[in-house]
């Protein structure tokens, strides 16, 4: 009978350790490459292509927690609509699999992580991570008043940029904010791509996005932020003096964005939620161009 009792208890928490991993979203890591990558960028940028080790595991240490942690604040957030939303009916606390509850204490226990990751940052950087908690906790609650919430998502996302020049250099320079607002930017790309799969739930549960607030001129205003991205990396490569390889990687990200034009050309849902998924090319595709430099002209 203990036995018994036993093995239930160990699949019963088996379970229950997967929907917190599912509320997590760690089986969908997507969210984790499109913030870490800017992250990464900074790094290499603000330590001249040698970033300190130390710093390394912690930022990609709090990409991962801080990106758990806003969505489980997120789910929590949206319990009372998820259960309405095609895409997002079956997230743990939508189906019953994870109590609302539960969900807080795991914010909790993953907000007192990231406090202790900040607190092996120097003062500049830490008073950064207060923002970026700001940030974190205020998005989920700004897309009911706000028909731009991609936008504070975007300096949710980027905020790590001018955390990681603090942390290495002891400041933040012009640089580090050229970075950020192209990291920003790049953010209100691809969630909008991600908003427009939702845009009919949205609309019929009043949930505002910049998807709605583009409506039919959406790819095209997409395309000037696309353009306006690929300055600002260009103006990137510019400032910090990095060379061919660099420049070309920012030629490949051009070309990945005319794709993902391409991809939602007709506005399906599908299509859209594959372009947001290739952004996270082009982040990698940059980060390489910056590894190519800095190991060609250590």
């Amino acid at each position: 009978m203990k036995n018994v009792i036993s093995a239930r208890f160990r699949q019963n928490l088996t379970t229950q350790l997967r929907n917190y991993a599912k509320l997590m979203r760690i089986d969908k890591p997507i969210g984790i490459w499109l913030l870490l990558w800017p992250t990464l960028w900074a790094l290499w940028l603000a330590g001249d292509g040698h970033p300190d080790a130390g710093l390394f595991v912690i930022f990609v240490l709090g990409v991962f927690v801080m990106r758990s942690a806003g969505c489980v604040l997120n789910d929590y957030v949206d319990r009372k609509i998820d259960p309405y939303v095609e895409r997002t009916r079956t997230r743990p606390i939508a189906s019953g699999a994870v109590a609302p509850n539960e969900a807080l204490i795991l914010f909790v226990a993953l907000s007192l992580i990231a406090i202790g990751l900040a607190t092996m940052l120097n003062r500049p950087a830490r008073m950064l991570a207060i923002v970026a908690a700001v940030l974190t906790v205020a998005y989920p609650f700004i897309k009911r008043f706000v028909s731009i919430p991609q936008f504070v998502l975007g300096a949710a996302f980027g905020w790590a940029v001018p955390m990681a020049f603090a942390a290495q250099t002891g400041q933040t320079p012009q640089l580090a904010w050229l970075v950020f607002a192209t990291a920003l930017i790049w953010a209100v790309i691809y969630d909008t791509f991600y908003a427009m799969v939702d845009r009919e739930d949205d609309r019929k549960i009043g949930v505002k996005s910049t998807a709605l607030l583009f409506g039919e001129v959406d790819l095209f205003v997409i395309a000037g932020m696309q353009l306006v991205m690929t300055a600002g990396l260009v103006l990137i490569g510019v400032r910090a003096g990095l060379g061919f390889w660099y420049f070309l990687s920012v030629a490949v990200a051009a070309c990945l964005m005319a794709y993902h034009q391409w991809l939602a050309r007709d506005r399906q849902p599908a299509a859209c939620f594959a372009a947001f998924l290739h952004n996270h090319r082009i982040g990698l595709v940059i980060f390489v161009g910056i590894l190519m430099h800095y190991s060609f002209n250590p």
